[in-house]
């Protein structure tokens, strides 16, 4: 009996442990991996099939939540709440330090530099079988006004079918290069501070190329900023005032009109 156990774990190990990623239309796709049995922390939700759960935490940070229970932290900085989990994959930039941290949990197993060595850059391509996470390296402004080749990143996380973009600490228009790196960006998180990043009529010239079916302003500090680009968008988007920081989505359920979807930022705390 043992033995004809271990034959079928031998010859039947994919059928037993794989968990496929629903193939994306971005231009990036890899083969599924053998999946990985995660930890679902009882206070974040639980996650239907062919969905994506998003949550504003603070600034630039976002937790991507997929149904095999994967958390993903955009931005990271190494506070997320007073609930005590710990990422499976954080991503940082190094424009500014409320984008990064130097001093990630040892525990986080996947803890992604959107930067290499100076004007090198750094290329990330992490397939976690439901999940796959790729980077598409940007420019900066260096501190004495100068430019950082590859400086940061434009993370791209394919799962459930979509393909959601943080576009980061973005201080160019991407290149065409950059723009067929990226592909197709159903969900696209976009700092629109005005200033900081990008100046609002660049972003929005940005946002309108990418077309992407929803659009989550981020990194605008105060209203009036928030308020500026809602403005410049109008015509081209509906703007969705969310209500709160979460939002689920499938490929299944994007808006038949790009939309803008208005999140307001929230740690992720055990009361709740």
């Amino acid at each position: 009996m043992i033995r004809s156990v271990l034959l079928l774990l031998l010859f039947f190990p994919a059928t037993l442990w794989a968990q496929d990623r629903t193939p994306s239309h971005c231009i990036a796709l890899a083969q599924a991996t053998d999946g990985i049995d995660y930890v679902v922390p009882a206070s974040l939700p639980e996650v239907a099939r062919e969905n994506v759960y998003l949550h504003y935490i603070n600034h630039a940070s976002f937790l991507i939540r997929s149904h095999g229970g994967l958390n993903m932290v955009t931005d990271f900085t190494g506070f997320t709440g007073t609930l005590p989990f710990t990422p499976d994959v954080v991503t940082m930039n190094h424009a500014h330090d409320t984008h990064w941290t130097a001093f990630p949990d040892p525990a986080i197993p996947h803890a992604l530099q959107g930067w290499g060595e100076f004007g090198v850059g750094i290329t990330h391509r992490l397939d976690l079988g439901e999940v796959l996470v790729r980077n598409v390296s940007t420019d900066i402004r260096s501190q004495f006004s100068g430019i950082e080749k590859k400086g940061n990143s434009i993370f791209v996380f394919e799962m459930a079918g979509l393909c959601i973009g943080h576009l980061g600490h973005l201080h160019h228009a991407p290149d065409a290069a950059q723009y067929a790196a990226l592909g197709r960006l159903d969900v696209v998180m976009a700092p629109v501070d005005g200033g900081y990043t990008l100046d609002q009529a660049t972003m929005i010239t940005v946002l309108k190329r990418l077309k992407s079916s929803i659009v989550i302003p981020m990194h605008w500090f105060s209203g009036f900023a928030l308020d500026d680009f809602l403005t410049g968008m109008q015509g081209d988007f509906s703007v969705v005032e969310v209500g709160g920081p979460s939002l689920t989505v499938s490929l299944h359920n994007l808006p038949s009109r790009p939309t803008i979807m208005v999140l307001r930022p929230e740690y992720i705390n055990v009361a709740r």
